[in-house]
């Protein structure tokens, strides 16, 4: 019988039984997809990783192989699970760290975690993003179940990818996401023809930024349920509100996430404006350890 060990834990709070779940397993049993993919439907959390251990001068080259699956499908890149992947790390293969910093080698490139003052707070650098189409106000809005009127009067619904592409909705304000209703079936074909998968609404709060209450608010609704905590979503959010210079380029802004299913996720984000161009995207949060145990596989 082959064991593998494997985590749980709650990424985007420092808070046991908040945040988003993921499980982390150390595939050292060269497991198939057909496998991981069985595991993470076990598991049914929105993800599930799997960290494929290599030669210690291919890490240090390449980055630490990790393998993302939701209860569906493999993900080419997601941002709880990087950074609650990286947090396992740090604290049960410390070698895998250059000074402050790991990088993993994710089917999208290899991505940069780093890890700083707070034991278990770090902050991914995620690709540079790509713009899509802006999208059609009205069917968004039918789409999401909010009123025209909910929507953003200056910012434009778009399509962005950070590494997954999602549709960014943003609103005129944060108290409308109480509202959102996804129609999944018939968004989900929509979505697609546009380059996107999900669509990520967000709304601002009116807080200041350096203030300790977020100043966004996000909701993700998708494969029926709704996610705690987006980090992938959040890197294409901050971009495409740096663009439209709807936040400050370069400086962090805190969006809070979760709230409405009692898993209150915090996200700290920034991109910057370089050359015309949106770079440097950073989403960040802590990570806690909830749980620990082996599977058993035959």
């Amino acid at each position: 019988m082959q064991k593998l060990e494997y985590f749980v834990v709650d990424v985007f709070t420092d808070t046991v039984l908040q945040g988003n779940p993921l499980a982390v397993v150390i595939n050292t049993c060269e497991l198939t997809v057909e496998q991981m993919q069985a595991i993470a439907r076990e598991f049914h959390l929105s993800e599930t990783t799997f960290i494929e251990r290599r030669p210690s001068s291919v890490e240090r080259s390449e980055g630490v192989r990790v393998r993302i699956f939701t209860t569906e499908e493999e993900l080419n890149f997601a941002g709880h699970p990087t950074l609650g992947t990286a947090t396992v790390l740090k604290q049960h293969a410390p070698e895998t760290l250059d000074g402050d910093t790991l990088r993993l080698a994710l089917n999208v490139g290899p991505v940069p975690v780093r890890f700083s003052g707070k034991a278990l707070f770090a902050e991914m650098k995620q690709p540079e993003p790509e713009f899509g189409a802006e999208l059609d106000k009205a069917e968004v809005a039918r789409l999401t179940g909010l009123a025209l009127d909910d929507l953003s009067p200056t910012l434009p619904p778009q399509a962005v990818s950070t590494g997954t592409a999602f549709a960014i909705v943003p609103l005129a304000s944060s108290h409308a996401l109480e509202r959102l209703r996804v129609n999944q079936q018939q968004a989900t074909s929509w979505l697609r023809e546009r380059g996107a998968r999900w669509f990520y609404v967000l709304g601002p709060t009116g807080c200041r930024i350096g203030s300790p209450e977020p100043q966004w608010r996000a909701r993700m609704q998708f494969y029926g349920g709704e996610d705690p905590a987006t980090g992938s979503a959040a890197g294409c959010a901050i971009s495409h509100l740096v663009k439209y210079g709807a936040a400050p380029s370069g400086e962090k802004i805190h969006l809070r996430q979760g709230v409405e299913i009692n898993r209150t996720s915090d996200l700290f984000l920034s991109a910057k404006t370089i050359d015309t161009r949106v770079k440097d995207v950073r989403v960040g949060g802590s990570t806690v350890f909830v749980a620990k145990g082996q599977l058993f596989l035959s």
